[in-house]
């Protein structure tokens, strides 16, 4: 993917912090196998693990980022298309980033990456699996999950 920055987001961090509570607050299943959502903006979500699982991650953050950049709607994946290219071990830094292909009205494309990185920074080095995600996002978010996105707004970087 291209690190380019057209939307002005921030820079990638070197590495998260272990005690950050975003992912627990935003995604608990992700939070339980180990991910630290770092970034996330209409442009760029961005999450790190230890270990596997890819395909929940990919389509947890093609999530995330579609619907921020659909202005909070409901959003629901619909297709998942995913090549596990390698595999992490327990223990090996995998990193993870969204970033949306198509933004339509109603539907969007993302493509995520997991790649291994050094233990001391964040850099790309082994591709472990590309994917890409198709979610319609058009609908209404309902009354009663109006509080997630209200959450959701808080950690959007806007």
């Amino acid at each position: 993917m291209d690190n380019q920055n057209p939307q002005n987001d921030p820079p990638l961090p070197s590495l998260p912090s272990p005690s950050s509570s975003t992912t627990s607050i935003l995604d608990a299943p992700l939070n339980a196998v180990g991910f630290e959502i770092e970034i996330i903006s209409p442009n760029r979500v961005f999450k790190v693990m230890h270990g596997g699982v890819s395909a929940m991650i990919a389509e947890a953050l093609a999530s995330l980022g579609a619907q921020i950049a659909s202005g909070f709607k409901r959003v629901a994946g619909f297709h998942l298309s995913i090549d596990h290219l390698q595999s992490a071990k327990m223990g090996e830094l995998v990193l993870a980033e969204a970033i949306p292909l198509s933004v339509g009205d109603a539907i969007q494309v993302w493509e995520v990456e997991l790649w291994k990185a050094k233990s001391s920074s964040i850099e790309r080095r082994d591709l472990v699996a590309s994917s890409r995600v198709t979610l319609l996002c058009n609908m209404p978010i309902p009354k009663h999950s109006q509080p997630l996105v209200d959450t959701l707004k808080t950690f959007a970087k806007l």
